[in-house]
């Protein structure tokens, strides 16, 4: 389980990405359950709910997602 203090290191790090490397994010996320948006959904949707949707899927998987700090900001 994620401690509070990485929980709000996540929420740093997704807030810095921008929209390509949020969706970058997307397609590496390793996760135990299939994590299939398609380039078109991820384009569709606003930056607030990538951010929703990316964080929701590191809680539930329980782990910090890969981002190098040169792709953050």
């Amino acid at each position: 389980m994620l401690q509070s203090h990485q929980i709000e290191e996540l929420m740093k790090l997704v807030m810095a990405l921008d929209r390509e490397r949020i969706i970058e994010q997307f397609h590496n996320f390793r996760a135990t359950f299939p994590v299939d948006f398609t380039r078109d959904f991820l384009e569709t949707q606003s930056l607030e709910r990538l951010r929703h949707i990316f964080v929701a899927m590191c809680l539930q998987q329980q782990r910090m997602p890969e981002i190098p700090l040169t792709n953050a900001a």
